[in-house]
């Protein structure tokens, strides 16, 4: 398994409606980026005032997965990152594949509900609320469940090549076919 993977989500300081909607992303703010290094099998949250270590961190992976990181994530966190353009970094979107397979999208919470039995431990919304009351260790504690979760789901349909997910009416529990991988890492040159 390459050791440089990062599974990653983050929480923001303003939801949609105060800043006009998803189109202005990039005025959501970042108050936590959890994550997961393949590499050391830990899990670290980084804040606001940690973001030049996360960039070196991420500087070094071989591929970033998450859940809605390349419509979301990636546009939210950009702004603190000096020195890498995450759209430039290889990555898989669990959403992003998934809504490929099913023409439409599904959360995470039916995803994790349906294929874990386990829902999230509370919503975005949530997050917001720890951040405005200070409440750092719930924020974090809540931003790392989310990237425990990702990962789970990844490692499940990577393993048994399906994940399942709730109808739109929650009633039943459907299958989506996934090819999640490992990166091949690439062959070292030699001239000998």
């Amino acid at each position: 398994m390459p050791h440089n993977q990062i599974v990653l989500d983050l929480e923001t300081k303003k939801s949609f409606d105060e800043v006009g909607g998803f189109r202005n992303l990039v005025d959501l703010g970042v108050t936590v980026v959890g994550t997961y290094f393949y590499g050391t099998g830990r899990y670290r949250a980084f804040r606001e005032n940690e973001m030049t270590e996360l960039e070196e961190f991420l500087s070094k992976a071989s591929r970033v997965i998450g859940f809605n990181v390349k419509r979301f994530d990636f546009p939210v966190l950009q702004p603190h990152l000096k020195h890498i353009r995450l759209n430039d970094m290889p990555y898989l979107d669990l959403l992003e594949d998934l809504e490929k397979i099913l023409g439409h999208r599904v959360s995470l919470q039916s995803v994790a509900t349906a294929t874990l039995n386990e829902g999230k431990s509370g919503s975005g919304l949530d997050a917001i609320q720890y951040y405005r009351t200070g409440d750092f260790e719930k924020l974090i504690k809540y931003c790392l469940d989310d990237v425990r979760i990702t990962k789970d789901v990844f490692e499940f349909g990577k393993k048994l090549g399906y994940v399942s997910y709730l109808s739109k009416d929650g009633r039943n529990k459907l299958n989506a076919k996934v090819e999640w991988k490992d990166p091949v890492p690439p062959a070292n040159l030699s001239l000998f």
